[in-house]
């Protein structure tokens, strides 16, 4: 299984559509700060849109994903012609729709993400502020089939709509982080160059691995000091930094979502003793193993 793929399983993040603009006009939609381990997310099928994030502004086509991992308030200005045309918001089923009586100019899907202390705060964490990935609607693209059953799901609101609906918000997830190319530096899901890749994949198969830097370096087929250079240029993180967050991310799924011992999951993603484990556990994400274990068997 690919990094992305196991990582995102192990956080286990939960997606929802909170609602559907179909708006006609320009508008603004201010969004305030979102509370601890809620991410929000846009999708625009149709349409035009500029969103404003921390004194940031990036312009929003059709297939684009704006994701915005520390759930800082932001805004989203409408292009269009005229003034905004008044609309209702509709609530009822799976999913709100704010809707006027004009021909919408936009089809924007708002929502959001929530995951639980320890892997999904590692994976979010290790993340940027901005994710921004555009990823188009030509034919036969995934977010143009994505963006249709969710439109179709959307509209129909039948029986089942909320669960189909956010395990599509769990691959349109995995689609911004494996096609985003944030500013200044895109995430180290978005990683093309085929020797970092194959660092990234292999640290997320065998966490247990005695991984050195030399040996990484092997792996993508360049020098020591090349893939340390490299990896941080193209990823805004050191080699050693994502190892221990992947370690640390697979940890916590593993102390939230089984019984297995202590000194069994410092063996499983790569230390020697249970008490170092449990010290770089502590640097990482500030609690204790047994306190994050503690917090899963409560929820």
């Amino acid at each position: 299984m690919d990094a992305i793929s196991k990582l995102i399983r192990v956080a286990r993040p939960e997606g929802a559509v909170d609602v559907r603009c179909l708006l006609a006009g320009a508008h603004v939609l201010d969004n305030p700060p979102c509370r601890p381990r809620r991410v929000p997310f846009h999708l625009l099928l149709s349409g035009h849109c500029v969103a404003e994030v921390r004194g940031r502004t990036l312009e929003l086509r059709p297939g684009d994903v704006l994701v915005l991992p520390r759930g800082c308030g932001h805004r989203v200005r409408v292009v269009a012609d005229g003034p905004p045309s008044p609309f209702v918001r509709h609530v009822g089923g799976s999913i709100a729709t704010e809707r006027g009586d004009d021909e919408p100019v936009i089809d924007l899907f708002c929502g959001h993400y929530t995951y639980q202390p320890g892997a999904g705060e590692l994976l979010f964490g290790g993340l940027p502020d901005i994710v921004h990935a555009s990823l188009g609607v030509g034919e036969g693209s995934p977010p143009r089939l994505l963006g249709e059953l969710m439109r179709s799901e959307a509209d129909l609101d039948g029986p089942g709509a909320g669960a189909l609906l956010a395990s599509l918000c769990e691959a349109l997830l995995a689609l911004a982080l494996r096609g985003a190319a944030s500013d200044p530096v895109p995430p180290w899901t978005a990683v093309t160059d085929p020797g970092l890749r194959a660092v990234v994949d292999a640290v997320a198969s065998e966490p247990g691995h005695h991984w050195t830097i030399s040996g990484l370096a092997r792996i993508a087929g360049v020098s020591r000091a090349t893939l340390v250079r490299h990896f941080s240029a193209a990823t805004g993180m050191g080699v050693a930094e994502f190892l221990g967050r992947t370690r640390m991310t697979i940890a916590a799924d593993l102390l939230t979502g089984t019984d297995r011992g202590l000194a069994d999951i410092a063996g499983a993603v790569g230390y020697r003793s249970a008490s170092a484990f449990g010290k770089a556990f502590r640097e990482a994400t500030g609690s204790t193993p047994a306190q994050l274990r503690r917090a899963g068997d409560r929820r």
